[in-house]
């Protein structure tokens, strides 16, 4: 379910999280609210960590390629200063921020600003990722997104690992990780079990097929 608000005061701010695990579209939603605000003629800024570094340095971009132009920080509190002049405030792979995060988006929501957050809600192990779990405690809208099992096709909500590496943070992509189902899911590392998805083609109609013929 999209839980998002429709319009936004002037005085007022608040916190949206966009949470779930990975492939499962948080930051093809960022920019989607992102887009729909920069249109309704607000000043929109968005920020991710300088450790997510996949698809581009300067550039917000979602595993289907969706991009819009985003700032880059090393560190949770260089948002305020950079967010200064924002009326909404994007933030990307807020997982990787240290609990810092928790104070400087209450600050923002707090100074009329609306801020929304993608990231993900669990790690590897299937264990809460902070400062994830606090965000969600605190916004006023929250947002969990599924992708679709590898292995069994059915709602994914948990990201497995599938090569050998222990650290929490481990930024990858699909050579690293695939959605899996909780009865599907091996925590800490399994092998990859997803068939490689094939290109959509334009379907053979019935009266195309007699053509031919």
């Amino acid at each position: 379910m999209i839980n998002e608000p429709s319009f936004l005061p002037n005085q007022a701010g608040w916190i949206e999280v966009v949470c779930g695990g990975m492939f499962s579209g948080k930051t093809e939603e960022l920019i989607r609210r992102a887009r729909r605000a920069h249109i309704a003629g607000q000043r929109v800024v968005i920020v991710k960590p300088a450790v997510d570094n996949r698809y581009s340095d300067t550039e917000v971009v979602s595993h289907d390629e969706t991009s819009l132009p985003g700032i880059t920080v090393d560190t949770a509190d260089q948002i305020i200063l950079l967010t200064s002049s924002a009326k909404v405030v994007c933030i990307d792979e807020a997982q990787f921020f240290d609990s810092r995060l928790v104070d400087v988006v209450n600050t923002l929501a707090n100074d009329g600003k609306r801020v929304i957050i993608a990231g993900l809600d669990m790690d590897y192990l299937g264990r809460p990722f902070e400062p994830m779990p606090h965000l969600l405690a605190i916004a006023e809208y929250v947002t969990k997104l599924h992708a679709i099992c590898s292995e069994s096709g059915m709602m994914a909500n948990f990201s497995q690992r599938v090569v050998d590496n222990e650290s929490q943070v481990l930024v990858g992509e699909k050579d690293s990780y695939e959605p899996r189902a909780r009865h599907c899911f091996r925590p800490p590392t399994d092998k990859k079990r997803g068939k490689p998805i094939l290109p959509l083609t334009k379907p053979v109609l019935e009266n195309e097929n007699k053509d031919q013929k």
